[in-house]
């Protein structure tokens, strides 16, 4: 079910509620009822907000009901947030009032063993019509509904990449690591045990919603009997929008960690693979790969052609360049004698116009943009690989305003990755150099690794052939 085609549908609402109970409000800081109440109101929810609780009167100013049956509007979206034996009797409740989806906070259930607590809660929610995301999650974010029902980081900034995760805390630690390396999320989504909600669903109503346009998964594994609709969902929504996988679980032990962790079976990891490669899923490593790739799928156009170009003024980071480049599978251009004619004019009689095209140490400002649009504006170089190494000669700064000029004159925008590799200038010029829509990296291998996933994404997609 997708964002567009089936707007009356649970797992719609559940993204785009008019109204949501928050079941387990409570008035203790320390409790996640508390903050994730808390994170719907102060990241500026504009639905409606009912705090049920049969202990309070009034939570954080609102007006608190002893069940949900006793709210006299509709209720959209419950959040649960109660001990795992008390869960069962309200999504009872939820299923009288109405209720669309649920969001079950609640631990307790498969996880430890509570099979039959599991399969009654979803039997009971497929009784009324309602979809179930969780149980043991940290919540749910959608960026476009102003909708922070987690009880992770309040400030998410708001952008075009979804982040679905199997594991609560290194979920929310993610959504804090991504404030603070300045990504931006359209969603987040904590999937927790998958009792209800898999992966599949999640993927169909990412498939045309037009807020994502990069999807991020961190998975443990895929229940049983899954599978293959997970590969059908996947291979049809990745020619529409890159999906990156984290698939941890990778060795023996690490699969046995994922079983106590969210019961997930974690099944070979060749199997995985092989699904995979067959769905057109991209496979990252760590989560630090994996954002980078998101990052530079979520800017870059892709590109029209194979051709490569590095453009640097150190030649050692060219080198690196040029290795990680052949192992990542991309094809470096054999510069034509009338090409390299005309990146002479950027450099001194000593630098180099073949690829790596090795503007030296003594590059200025201007020399970089010439060049770049050299490069931007040559139909034979369908991709950019720019690197710079910090030198008293050259402003990283003004070199990053300089890099923004060329990428807003250039005829036509090509995918484009930076590194810049030197101290905190270095760190502030690739902020500003993010923040135009140009992914810059702090080193060469991470720069190139990341155009290689548009590359790799380009070649599935059909926009380059293979």
């Amino acid at each position: 079910m997708s964002s567009k085609s089936a707007e009356k549908s649970p797992i719609y609402y559940l993204f785009n509620p008019r109204s949501i109970a928050v079941i387990g409000a409570s008035r203790d800081p320390k409790k996640i009822g508390y903050q994730i109440l808390k994170n719907i109101i102060e990241y500026g929810f504009k639905g409606k907000v009912y705090p049920v609780n049969p202990k309070a009167d009034e939570i954080l100013g609102l007006k608190c009901y002893k069940s949900i049956l006793d709210i006299p509007d509709e209720v959209d979206v419950a959040v649960i947030s109660i001990p795992a034996q008390y869960v069962l009797p309200v999504v009872e409740e939820c299923g009288k009032k109405g209720v669309k989806a649920l969001i079950v906070i609640s631990s307790g259930f498969g996880e430890v063993g509570n099979v039959e607590l599991e399969r009654k809660l979803v039997e009971t929610a497929r009784k009324y019509g309602m979809r179930i995301l969780g149980p043991n999650i940290f919540g749910l974010y959608y960026g476009p509904a102003r909708l922070n029902a987690t009880f992770g980081p309040k400030e998410v900034i708001p952008g075009n990449i979804a982040f679905v995760s199997q594991s609560g805390a290194l979920g929310i630690a993610l959504m804090g690591w991504t404030i603070a390396k300045g990504v931006a999320l359209s969603a987040v989504v904590s999937m927790g045990n998958k009792a209800d909600i898999d992966d599949a669903d999640v993927l169909e109503y990412f498939e045309t919603d037009p807020n994502t346009k990069v999807i991020l998964i961190y998975m443990e594994g895929i229940r049983p009997g899954l599978g293959r609709r997970f590969v059908e969902v996947a291979r049809r929504v990745s020619k529409k929008k890159p999906i990156i996988v984290i698939k941890a679980g990778r060795t023996e032990r690490g699969a046995a960690a994922a079983a106590s962790h969210t019961g997930a079976l974690a099944g070979a990891d060749a199997i995985y693979n092989a699904a995979f490669k067959q769905a057109g899923v991209l496979r990252a490593i760590g989560f630090e790969e994996a954002f980078d790739w998101a990052k530079a799928l979520s800017m870059l156009p892709p590109p029209k052609g194979e051709n490569a170009v590095i453009i640097t003024n150190g030649g050692g980071a060219g080198v690196m360049a040029t290795d990680a480049a052949v192992e990542c599978g991309i094809r470096l251009m054999e510069m034509p004698p009338d090409l390299q004619e005309r990146f002479r004019k950027y450099m001194p009689p000593f630098g180099s116009p073949k690829n790596p095209i090795d503007l030296t140490g003594q590059a200025s400002e201007e020399a970089y943009k010439g060049a770049l649009l050299e490069a931007f504006n040559e139909p034979r170089i369908h991709s950019i690989i720019l690197l710079y190494c910090q030198t008293a000669i050259t402003d990283p700064e003004v070199l990053a305003d300089k890099i923004i000029e060329a990428w807003n004159e250039a005829k036509e925008r090509k995918p484009m990755v930076v590194s810049f590799i030197g101290g905190i200038e270095c760190d502030r010029a690739m902020a500003k150099l993010d923040k135009a829509g140009i992914p810059a990296y702090p080193s060469p291998e991470r720069a190139v690794s990341a155009l290689s996933a548009v590359y790799k994404w380009a070649r599935w997609a059909g926009y380059v052939k293979e």
